[in-house]
C-alpha cells in the first residue's frame, strides 16, 4: 500500500488561550513555526467553546455556551462586530463559505441555528433531535451534518433547512469533518474509539476505522491529500488514509489532544492539547520528516 506521506513533523507551540487568539497563533505558526506569538486576545461571551472561520469574508464565529450567544469577530481588526443570541448552550459551529451561512448546534435546545453571514441574523431554527453536538458543512453540496447523542448523525439540506436522513454511527459521536472533494464525512465516536466514514452520496456508513484507546475526539480533513487527522484525547493524533480508510500513522503531540483543524493550502494540521495549553503543528511529509522545532519544511514529491 502506497502511503500518502511517510512521515509527519510535529512542532509544539505555547499559546495564551484556546479560542480566537489560538487560531491567530496557529496561523502564524504556518509561516514561522519557531516564532509564534499571540497577536490579540479578544473578549467574547461566557465559556467560549467552538470556533469556525469564513476565509472569504475574514470573519470568525465563536460559540459561547453559558451566554447562549455567538460572537462574530472581524479578522481584519480582531474585534467583536456582532453578538447573536441563540438557543440554550450553543456548541458546534460550521461555515459554508459559498453561501455565507453559519450553522450552530444548540445542545440543550435540540436545535440548529442557521445564521446569515451578511446580516448576522438568525434565518432559521431547525429541530435536529436531542442533544446536537458537532456540525460540519459541505460547501459543494450545500449539505450539513449534525452529530447527536447517543449514536446518530442528522443530514440536513442547506437549501430547505430540513432533515433529509438520519444515520446510525458509534457511541457518543462528537466531531465531524467533511471532505468536499470526495463527498465523504468523518465522525468521531468517543466511547466506541472509532471513526465512522459516511458517503455523502448514499448517506450510509461505508467504513468504521478503529483509532484505539482512549477515545476519538476532534477530527479534521486535508481534502487535497485525502487524509484525516483524529485527536485521541491522550497524547496522539491518529492519521487515516482516506483512500484505504486505514490508520497509517500515530503522531505524538501534547497532553489531552482534543481538537483538530487543517489548512489544506499549507498541508498543516493544528491540534489543541487541553492539559498542556499548547497547540501542536503537524507538517505533512512524503519524505524525511523535518526536525521538531526547526524551521525546515517538508517538500512534496
Amino acid at each position: 500500500m502506497r502511503r500518502t506521506w511517510s512521515a509527519v513533523a510535529v512542532i509544539t507551540v505555547a499559546i495564551a488561550a484556546l479560542g480566537p487568539a489560538a487560531t491567530t497563533a496557529a496561523a502564524t505558526a504556518s509561516a514561522h513555526p519557531a516564532r509564534v506569538t499571540v497577536t490579540a486576545t479578544i473578549p467574547v461571551g461566557r465559556s467560549p467553546d467552538a470556533v469556525a472561520a469564513d476565509p472569504r469574508t475574514d470573519t470568525i464565529y465563536v460559540t459561547n455556551a453559558d451566554s447562549g450567544t455567538v460572537s462574530v469577530i472581524s479578522g481584519r481588526n480582531n474585534t467583536v462586530v456582532a453578538t447573536i443570541r441563540l438557543g440554550r448552550s450553543p456548541g458546534g459551529v460550521a461555515v459554508n463559505p459559498r453561501t455565507d451561512t453559519i450553522y450552530v448546534t444548540n445542545i440543550l435546545s435540540g436545535t440548529v441555528s442557521v445564521i446569515r453571514g451578511r446580516t448576522n441574523t438568525v434565518a432559521a431554527t431547525i429541530r435536529a433531535g436531542r442533544f446536537p453536538i458537532g456540525v460540519g458543512a459541505n460547501p459543494r453540496t450545500g449539505t450539513f451534518y449534525v452529530t447527536r447523542a447517543p449514536n446518530l448523525v442528522s443530514v440536513l439540506s442547506g437549501r430547505t433547512n430540513t432533515v433529509v436522513a438520519t444515520i446510525r454511527v458509534g457511541n457518543s459521536p462528537g466531531g465531524v469533518a467533511v471532505n468536499p472533494r470526495t463527498d465523504t464525512i468523518y465522525v468521531t465516536n468517543a466511547v466506541s474509539e472509532t471513526v465512522s466514514v459516511i458517503s455523502g452520496r448514499t448517506n450510509t456508513v461505508v467504513a468504521t476505522v478503529p483509532v484505539g484507546y482512549p477515545a476519538a475526539f476532534g477530527v479534521a480533513t486535508d481534502p487535497q491529500a485525502n487524509t484525516i487527522y483524529v485527536a485521541n484525547g491522550d497524547d496522539q493524533t491518529v492519521v487515516i488514509s482516506g483512500r484505504t480508510n486505514t490508520v497509517f500513522a500515530r503522531v505524538r503531540v501534547g497532553p489531552c489532544a482534543v481538537g483538530a483543524a487543517t489548512d489544506p493550502r499549507t498541508d498543516t494540521t493544528y491540534v489543541t492539547n487541553l492539559c498542556g495549553n499548547t497547540v501542536s503543528v503537524l507538517v505533512s511529509c512524503r519524505g524525511r520528516a523535518a526536525a521538531p522545532g526547526s524551521e525546515a519544511r517538508c517538500r512534496k514529491e
